[in-house]
Formats: C-alpha cells, structure tokens, sequence
C-alpha cells in the first residue's frame, strides 16, 4: 500500500558555482586565459572591458535577481513550459550553445605530425600497391617515441580478420626493415636493443671508426650484461681495454632512446612553459605579493542584452520572444556566475600565497633555502581558513616569480623530522644531504642505501634504510650497482 510522508534528511549538495570554482582553482594563469576566452566565445552576454557603473542599471540588475528569486517571475520557465507545450531545446541542453548556432570546423596551422613525415618518406619508396598498403598500416601501429610495440604475428592476424588476406610474417618484417630505414634513426624498432643498433649500423655507414663498431658490438653480444653494469665481464667477451669500453659507452650515451620524442604531436602539447601566477618582490623591505593576470581579460556583463531583457519585461512579448528573453536569463546567470567564480578564485590564491608568504618569510626575505620552514598543507589551512584541498588545489601546479628566481608552490610544502640534537627540520634538507653524498662518491664503488644510512646518521641525520630507498625513488636515483661507472 503506498504512503506519503514527510522525512527530514542531512546531505551534501555541491552547486554549479562551487564545481566551476573548483575546476577553475587548479587552473594555472595560462590554462585560465584560454578558459576564459572559451567562455567569451560561448556566452554572447560576457564581454571584456571594466564594469560600467551606473544607477539605473544598478537598479536593474537588482531588479533582476529579484525577480529571479520570485515564483510569479513573468518570464519564468514554467510559463514557457506551458506555451504549446514545448521547450526550446537550448533549455534541454547542459552546453553553453544555442540552437541557433551551427558548428564550424576551424583549421590550425600546426607542424608535420610524426606520422605525417614517416608517410611523407614512404611515398619516395617504390613498391607496390600492396606493400605500400601494409607500411602505411605498420607506420599507423608506431607508438609516439618511435618503437613498434605489436608483433608481428598479432599484426598479421588483425590484417587477416580485417581484409581477409593472409600475408606471411616475412612479408611483414620486410616492410618492417623498409621503414626502419627512415629518419629519425632508429625509428621502428621493436625494443630499446634494437632502437640503438639500428642508429649505430646507420652512424656506422658513414662513420666505421673503432670506437663505433665496438659500441655495436657491445649492444649486440652484451646487452644483458651493459644493462646490469657488468663491465668486467664485457671488457673481457670483446676483449677491449678499460679505455676502450669507455669510449664504447659514452658512444651509446650519444644515442636517442626514443626516437619519436621531440617529433610527435603529444610530445609537442605536453611541453608547457611556466608562468608564474604570482609576483614577489621586496618593496622598501617589506614583501609585496601581486597576482599575475596574464593575459586574461577583465569580464563584464553586456549591457545591451539586460536592456533587450527589459524590453520584453514591458511589453506583452510573442513567444519566440518569450523564447529569447529565456535564452538571455540563462546566459546572463551563467556569466555572473563565471565572473563570481573568477573573482572568487583569485581572491582564494591570494590568500593561500598570502599565508605561505607569512610562513616562510625569512625565506622570502633572504633567498636562503635552510631558511625553509617545515610546511604542510594543515599548516596552510589554519592560516586561512581553507580547506585542506583547497589548498592543495591552488598549490598544484601553480608557480611564484621572485627576487631570486621561480619556484613552485609544491617545493614550499614538506614534512619534518628530529635531529640527533633535537633540532625539527624539513625532510627537503635530508634530501639534499643525501644528494650531496651521491654527487661526491665514487662512481666506481657508489655507496649502497646501508652506507647512506651510516653517513647520514653521522651527520645527525637519524634515518633508516628503507626511508633512504624511498627518497631516492623520489628524487629518480637508480641503485648503487645501476649507478656504477667504469
């Protein structure tokens, strides 16, 4: 039997103003500048250029969120639901695009892409019609660095099930050997072995000095070994002198193990340049912070949209009018909340850095890293007032321009640890002892993570093993045997 009742619960609603500022919080100044121009382009009622303050339309905007809020609002949706009984379908749509507009395709003018200059080398081949098919297809299954990571047996399959056409391995692999031939060297390979034996047989063609073949021969008879750093055991299979392996490794450093970096469209996106977000300088002694705007503009509502809203208001408005002055009521809600939520995130990062500032003030003031402060994200919040991710949020990928050089916000927050004399310090310091140590050993015997340990403890610096393993993952450190020289 179905009931109604009343119930009164507790829950947790996360408005569209509160999502919009979260996502722009992790904006850095250069990704901010493109949203905004987005939002310029999707939202006819935003427009650039300082806000024009006047009485009347003050009084209209007021007059409008007052009649946003009221049930009876003329132009509310439920009177356009009731017209015809149909919704425009801009109000049926989560995107910021009327019906009215139609989409465009825009062409960027942009480098050649890597595939493009593979297939650019593969129509100066001559072969035939079928062969040139199954190299556009294996050029197509080349990974972003350059390597070949399909086999060939899983290559021919997908050919088979595709087309029907059963072709051998061999085939396969000649074609294989066709694009390997291309630049960049080295392209086409199927494991980092052979990525670097095809730019030496290619430098080798031009070049058949000592020093090369020996490098060849090295990756090609001793390659288990030139990975795990066996170099004895390499100096006496090929049977060189010490001098002579050197020069053979330092030619295999020469070689790019990837290829394809540098020339694929990910690797060119991924590039990013750093902008700071803030400023610092010192100021009369004192240190002044400015937020970097970059080059976003300042946002205002369109005026001539709020008074086309009043025109319909006034009169007894037909339904396509009714129609846009719906239209209109939902883009200007959107641009006073974008707008709100840019000024609400600038005022959020400036009061983060405005803390962190505080915080690490003898730092600021001096340039001097040992003046770093022990700092943690809790630290911040308490400061602030903020959340903890909030925090977090704006300290992700956000940098500060000062006096003596641009840091990342990231590199201000660390933990802490005791010293033998009692004395809290940032875990940052440990680090850097530890890289000290690393950067002065020998490189012929590097010191193991239980010799760290023992120097470190020396200093004052009690630690243990398994905490020295995990800086030196941290700070991208291979093992001692991986770090050994000849």
């Amino acid at each position: 039997m179905l009931k109604q009742s009343l119930q009164q619960k507790l829950g947790l609603r996360i408005n569209p103003l509160q999502i919009q500022l979260v996502k722009l919080l992790e904006l850095p100044t250069y990704q901010l500048e493109q949203r905004v121009k987005e939002e310029l382009e999707a939202n006819p009622l935003l427009e650039e250029g300082e806000e024009q303050v006047t009485e009347e339309l003050d009084a209209r905007e007021e007059q409008e969120e007052n009649d946003e809020k009221t049930d009876d609002d003329e132009f509310s949706l439920e009177d356009y639901i009731n017209d015809d009984d149909e919704i425009p379908g801009y109000r049926l749509s989560t995107s910021n695009t009327s019906k009215d507009d139609s989409p465009r395709d825009f062409v960027l003018p942009g480098d050649t892409s890597f595939r493009e200059k593979l297939l650019a080398q593969l129509g100066v081949q001559h072969l035939e019609e079928e062969e040139r098919e199954l190299a556009e297809y294996l050029i197509g299954d080349i990974d972003d660095d350059g390597y070949l990571r399909r086999s060939v047996e899983n290559i021919v399959d997908d050919i088979a099930f595709a087309s029907e056409t059963v072709l051998p391995g061999e085939k396969v692999l000649d074609m294989l050997r066709v694009i390997q031939q291309f630049d960049p060297p080295g392209v086409g390979a199927r494991d980092l072995r052979e990525c670097l034996v095809l730019q030496l047989k290619r430098k080798l063609d031009t070049d058949p000095a000592p020093v090369t073949r020996h490098a060849l021969a090295l990756l090609e008879g001793c390659f288990e070994d030139f990975s795990r750093k066996r170099y004895e055991r390499i100096a006496r299979r090929l049977h060189l002198t010490e001098a002579e392996l050197k020069e053979a490794i330092e030619e295999i450093k020469k070689l790019n193990p990837k290829p394809g970096e540098g020339n694929s469209d990910s690797t060119r996106a991924a590039s990013e340049k750093i902008i700071p977000d803030f400023n610092l300088d010192i100021v009369d002694g004192e240190l002044q912070l400015t937020l970097n705007a970059g080059d976003v503009p300042t946002l205002r509502i369109n005026r001539s949209y709020l008074e086309l809203l009043e025109k319909y208001r006034n009169g007894y408005p037909e339904q396509q009018q009714k129609e846009a002055a719906a239209f209109v009521k939902y883009k200007l809600s959107a641009a006073r909340s974008f707008i709100e939520a840019v000024e609400q995130r600038n005022h959020t990062l400036m009061a983060t850095m405005t803390a962190i500032v505080q915080f690490q003030k003898a730092f600021f003031l001096t340039g001097e890293e040992n003046r770093l402060r022990p700092m943690i994200l809790k630290d911040i919040s308490k400061l602030t007032g903020l959340d903890i991710s909030t925090v977090s949020r704006v300290s992700n990928s956000k940098h500060v321009q000062t006096w003596f050089g641009i840091y990342s916000l990231k590199q201000f927050f660390s933990g802490s640890m005791t010293t033998s004399s009692g004395e809290e310090i940032r875990t940052g310091e440990v680090k850097n002892a530890m890289m000290d140590l690393l950067d002065n050993e020998d490189k012929r015997k590097p010191l193991t993570d239980d010799e760290i340990g023992e120097l470190l403890n020396a200093r004052g610096y009690p630690i243990a093993r398994r905490t020295i393993a995990k800086y030196r993952q941290l700070l991208d450190i291979p093992v001692a045997r991986l770090r050994r020289e000849v």
